[in-house]
């Protein structure tokens, strides 16, 4: 007879709690911050491509 693949073992259940908000270093800051790094990265993306000018031109400083 064949034997059926064993199926790997399920994690455990968490708590999917979201971060909540607090000052200094926490999980929340460093979501919120990454979040707002990649919406700054794709408006230069944006800017650069519908301007066809870089960053360094728009500062003035080419």
């Amino acid at each position: 007879m064949t034997e059926k693949p064993s199926l790997p073992p399920t994690p455990p259940a968490t708590d999917n709690k979201s971060p909540e908000p607090a000052f200094g270093w926490t999980a929340y800051a460093e979501l919120i911050n990454g979040r707002f790094a990649m919406l700054g990265f794709v408006a230069l993306l944006l800017l650069e491509f519908f301007t066809h000018q870089d960053l360094f031109t728009w500062l003035g400083l080419r």
